[in-house]
């Protein structure tokens, strides 16, 4: 882990983002203190198809009761 002041980073910032996106864990700092982390993100998910059932149930289709109907409607 590597430790950049924000004047080096302000100037430098393609680059640490580059070594970011490569896997390093840079730490910012702000007069010597460690002050934000500049670390790559999690790789997304994949999705999957087929994750809910396709089965649509018959009620599903039913006609909404007259209440909830009006309430949509205003």
């Amino acid at each position: 882990m590597n430790t950049a002041n924000v004047h080096y980073a302000k100037t430098h910032f393609s680059r640490l983002l580059a070594r970011a996106h490569a896997g390093e864990e840079i730490i910012l700092a702000k007069a010597g203190k460690p002050y934000a982390r500049l670390m790559p993100l999690a790789a997304p998910k994949p999705r999957v198809p087929g994750r809910y059932p396709a089965h649509v149930p018959e009620s599903f289709f039913e006609p909404l009761p007259k209440d909830e109907l009006e309430a949509w409607e205003k």
